[in-house]
């Protein structure tokens, strides 16, 4: 099965790389962009057995949360 893992800080985690982001899009002239927060997304092929430990394994949980989808969509599959 093909899934998706996403991590991102928690909230009240300062995100600094999120910050520097946001300033930058400002000096690109993207005035409307108020704030950014950087995760990271993890595709892959594997057991539905294994999808907890492993996202749990790539996670630090004390700053971050991660959400697990199963990924159905052909096309999107398709791009893995």
């Amino acid at each position: 099965m093909r899934f998706r893992i996403v991590t991102q800080l928690k909230t009240g985690i300062l995100d600094n790389a999120g910050k520097a982001t946001t300033k930058a899009l400002a000096s690109l002239g993207f005035e409307g962009v108020q704030s950014v927060r950087i995760g990271r997304t993890l595709c892959l092929d594997c057991d539905e057995s294994d999808i907890e430990a492993i996202a749990r394994s790539q996670c630090n949980e004390v700053m971050e949360n991660f959400t697990i989808e199963r990924v159905t969509n052909v096309e999107t599959a398709s791009s893995f």
